[in-house]
């Protein structure tokens, strides 16, 4: 087992300190996910958008006592950290890189090495399903391809394992050499070329050669030769390859591809013989990831029977864990995905990070094609469980029972899904949050369905991946001393406030931003501890705001004497609101001196921050407006902090105002509409991701003859003979009536299909002529494809209007990548 003092020679630091001889077992980047401090080694990184030597102290009060730290003078290292062994290097994720490559040097088994632009994590998965009965896999959990996720995925590499299989993704020159030499992959497959990652390189080709990198010392490389700038980049690197190719001839010719069904039926030549196999796919990107798994299976031999059978099991990849309300006050975490060690692990960081709100409890079934013996398996499963503080774990499967008596928490086990569901009592289940982990044999999408509350047609998905990268785009965008607050009213802009909240906290944002108090008090019973400012509080709101730790924001003088009455000597943080142009709310240079008198009368008071509103930050043509509202403010905060006699935090600055006055940052900027995809001045939109996607179904079609009329009032008229298709969507959902007779437009099988007719509370109806449209079809209202910018243009409205008219009545789906 590797130790501590082995470190120096494998990633070249300076040793500032070595107390005791202390195994490395778990290797940590992220303080968050800390859950057994024993054998763990900490590296801190310095990132774009946070640093981990901040988190040192932290780590080493809950029990971590090894560190590789970039930074530190080494005698206040060892006074701080006096029973830690501490390693300086000069880059910390090239040290871990470097300690991952050393590991993977101890292994000699075949690796596969997966890169392209698009399919890697689907192609890795099928693999490791197809060869799961001939090898003990060991693969990257979920998408974990990046210069962090990588060594990651390699440290996972232990004896019993006789296949590794592990995703590389770059997005810049320079980043995939890294890469190779912590995968070191004997086996190659490049799934495609594309658009993804584009803006990194100057040119597709340079592209291509750079993920090229990962396979120059493969014995073999699989690929498409169909793809023309990978064909001829590998012919010309020389690598060694096995091509398939529906278009011309390699060593795997596709002759045929026909759709029967929900299957493909293939039919192809393999060394001069044409055989035919059916994969039960039918979308095209399936059918190019089946094909090159493929290629695989039959470099290694298998007969086409049992490729055939082994083919017939696979399953659709989720991509995608998902967070829903469900019954009794429950909360459900859905990853009926896969269930590897790996995968628990992560799904268990997810659970770990939730506020507490009852119980945290865990439905998991056995864990298959491990390679680990079984009672060393679950006593790891055992060890993740206890240290991710899950209180109550139900066990379905004839293998996990068997171990009960490892789980040191409340626990049942059950032999089968359908034993679990026939006992299974709602009332048992009630304000928990219920991670619901299973290998796909398990069918708990079943369990899920039993958990689930009631879904309404209509909802509204969340991209919490998506809401990260804005996040991280605006980051990107501040000072490092610059702190960042952000807006969570509205019900989070209509996304839902608890959910975001505990997003934001989890990458430590400063503040948050509530309209009134009742929302504020609802996140911090739902476990939120941030700072949360509250921008509209009512005089009978200030007793609970002190009881709930909230801030009110203060405007008036009434305000603020309506607040001093109910103090009775008690502390009050507040903040200071400045009318510098807008008109709308704050204080005037005319109100300062009976403001600062009340405020000199009662010193339990603390002025938090001061702030002002742009009125017109995202447009150019206001400019010097706004350049005027922000030397007013800059004038007005200044003679806030003289009076106060002491500092206090300014900001000015919304989510247009970062992008178009970034030298007005002052001490805060407030991130609003931005986070949620939708950049206010229009300049840097493609930048940004959609966060939302609103969906419902179709409900019912019929066929409407020439002259007949639809809907209320008869206002939808058939000029011709229509197909129409009613959708579960009204505007008691928040679908706007201004949409009615046209002027609306959803996406019905990739394919603009107008309203007809005039919304209706709970439904409406939209003309699908010419298309194949059957009941229960999806209907996509907004989202990626259907962009909140072009729905607010044609009805003259905002986007945050249809973002926070979305009605409480849709449920959310929440879901990370």
């Amino acid at each position: 087992m590797l130790t501590f003092s082995q470190l120096q020679t494998i990633i070249k630091g300076r040793p500032v300190q070595f107390v005791q001889p202390l195994p490395v077992v778990h290797l940590l980047t992220d303080s968050r996910k800390l859950s057994q401090p024993t054998g763990t080694l900490f590296f801190a990184i310095r990132g774009r958008y946070n640093d981990g030597h901040k988190y040192l102290a932290q780590l080493y009060g809950q029990g971590v006592r090894q560190f590789v730290v970039e930074q530190g003078e080494s005698e206040a290292l060892k006074q701080a950290y006096p029973e830690a062994n501490i390693l300086q290097v000069a880059d910390s994720l090239q040290a871990l890189q470097q300690l991952a490559a050393w590991h993977r040097t101890q292994f000699s088994i075949p690796i596969i090495g997966i890169t392209g632009s698009n399919g890697k994590t689907i192609v890795k998965e099928w693999l490791a399903q197809l060869l799961s009965p001939d090898e003990r896999v060991v693969k990257s959990p979920r998408s974990y391809n990046s210069q962090l996720g990588v060594p990651l995925s390699v440290w996972q590499l232990e004896p019993n394992h006789s296949l590794g299989i592990f995703e590389a993704g770059v997005s810049q020159p320079g980043e995939m050499e890294k890469l190779q030499q912590v995968i070191r992959p004997t086996l190659g497959i490049f799934t495609n070329i594309g658009s993804a990652h584009d803006e990194g390189f100057i040119s597709r080709e340079q592209k291509v050669a750079e993920k090229l990198k990962l396979f120059e010392a493969v014995d073999l490389l699989f690929y498409c030769s169909d793809y023309s700038l990978v064909h001829k980049a590998v012919e010309a690197k020389g690598i060694k390859a096995f091509t398939w190719s529906r278009k011309q001839p390699a060593d795997l010719t596709i002759t045929a591809t026909t759709t029967a069904g929900h299957r493909t039926i293939v039919v192809y030549t393999y060394r001069g013989e044409k055989q035919r196999l059916a994969i039960p796919f039918t979308d095209e990107a399936s059918v190019e990831n089946a094909l090159h798994c493929l290629a695989v299976l039959l470099y290694r031999g298998l007969p086409l029977s049992e490729m055939q059978d082994r083919l017939d099991r696979l399953h659709p990849v989720a991509m995608r864990l998902e967070m829903k309300e469900a019954i009794n006050g429950c909360y459900l975490i859905d990853d009926t995905y896969n269930n590897d060690l790996g995968g628990l692990a992560i799904a268990l960081d997810l659970l770990a990070y939730q506020p507490q709100r009852g119980t945290r409890t865990v439905i998991l079934s056995d864990l298959l094609e491990s390679g680990l013996p079984e009672e060393k398996l679950y006593g790891q499963v055992a060890a993740l469980v206890q240290a991710h503080d899950v209180q109550r774990l139900i066990g379905i499967g004839p293998t996990i029972g068997k171990y009960s008596a490892l789980f040191q928490v409340p626990a049942a086990f059950y032999a089968s899904t359908a034993d679990f569901l026939a006992q299974f009592s709602p009332p048992d289940f009630r304000n928990e949050v219920v991670l619901v982990k299973g290998a796909r044999v398990f069918a708990f999408e079943k369990i899920v369905h039993a958990f689930q509350q009631k879904v309404h047609g209509t909802v509204l998905e969340v991209n919490l991946d998506a809401l990260v990268h804005n996040l991280n785009f605006y980051r990107a965008r501040l000072q490092p001393d610059t702190k960042l607050m952000v807006m969570v009213k509205a019900f989070a802009y209509g996304s839902g406030s608890f959910e975001v909240a505990n997003l934001l906290q989890f990458h430590r944002v400063d503040y948050l931003t509530v309209a009134y108090a009742d929302e504020g008090v609802q996140l911090r019973e739902h476990g939120i501890t941030l700072p949360i400012m509250v921008m509209n509080p009512s005089p009978d709101s200030f007793v609970k705001l002190r009881q709930f730790n909230l801030e009110p924001e203060i405007y008036s003088l009434e305000l603020l004497q309506a607040l001093l009455n109910t103090l009775e000597g008690e502390p009050s943080k507040i903040h200071l609101k400045l009318d510098t142009g807008m008109h709308r709310l704050g204080f005037t240079e005319e109100d300062f001196d009976a403001l600062f008198s009340l405020l000199a009368q009662h010193p339990q008071v603390q002025v938090v921050s001061t702030f002002s509103h742009l009125a017109g930050a995202d447009e150019a043509l206001h400019n010097d407006f706004s350049q005027l509202q922000i030397a007013n403010f800059r004038r007005m905060a200044a003679e806030v902090e003289a009076r106060l006699n002491y500092n206090v935090i300014k900001h000015v600055l919304n989510s247009a105002g970062i992008v178009r006055f970034p030298e007005h940052q002052l001490d805060m900027v407030r991130l609003g509409i931005g986070l949620y995809g939708v950049e206010a001045t229009g300049a840097e939109q493609e930048a940004l991701r959609p966060v939302s996607t609103l969906k419902t179904t179709v409900s019912q079609v019929k066929h409407i003859r020439q002259g007949e009329t639809v809907g209320y009032s008869r206002k939808g008229i058939a000029d011709v003979n229509k197909t129409t298709a009613t959708i579960a969507i009204g505007y008691a959902d928040g679908y706007d009536r201004r949409f009615s007779n046209g002027v609306g437009q959803v996406l019905i099988k990739g394919r603009l299909c107008p309203l007809i007719g005039n919304v209706c509370m709970d439904m409406c109806m939209v003309d699908v002529t010419g298309l194949d449209v059957q009941a229960g079809d999806e209907v996509i209202v907004f989202g990626a494809q259907r962009p909140l910018t072009e729905l607010a243009r044609q009805i003259g409205t905002i986007p945050y209007e249809l973002l926070t008219n979305v009605s409480a009545r849709v449920k959310r789906v929440f879901f990370s990548e």
